[in-house]
């Protein structure tokens, strides 16, 4: 993974804003995006962020993390740097649970009767 990043935080409430925000999304889960920008992307996560290390293209040393996405315009992953979000929103998974008589069961499969 290169270590440059569009912007490397430093500042106390940015890097407070980065890791309240690398907790919400979770793995495999249906999220929509929006970006500070407007634009809006809408996937699965496929790689919940880590807080790391980069130097901006200035070079200077701060913190920022990437989330990846499989989105639904196409085959493709998008990368998303945490500090370009404005806010993630969890959207219902698109297929419904199988019946199944494993055991244990599966507590979001509906009943077999």
């Amino acid at each position: 993974m290169a270590r440059v990043a569009t912007r490397a935080c430093t500042h106390q409430t940015d890097l407070a804003r980065l890791e309240a925000a690398v907790l919400q999304p979770r793995q495999d889960e249906r999220v929509q995006v929006t970006l500070r920008d407007g634009t809006q992307q809408t996937g699965i996560v496929s790689a919940v962020p880590v807080m790391q290390a980069f130097f901006d293209p200035r070079g200077r040393e701060g913190m920022n993390a990437l989330l990846k996405l499989d989105c639904h315009d196409g085959d493709q992953d998008c990368t998303l740097w945490l500090d370009e979000i404005a806010s993630i929103t969890r959207l219902p998974n698109p297929s419904q649970p199988q019946p199944t008589n494993a055991w244990p069961p599966d507590p979001n499969a509906p009943v077999i009767e």
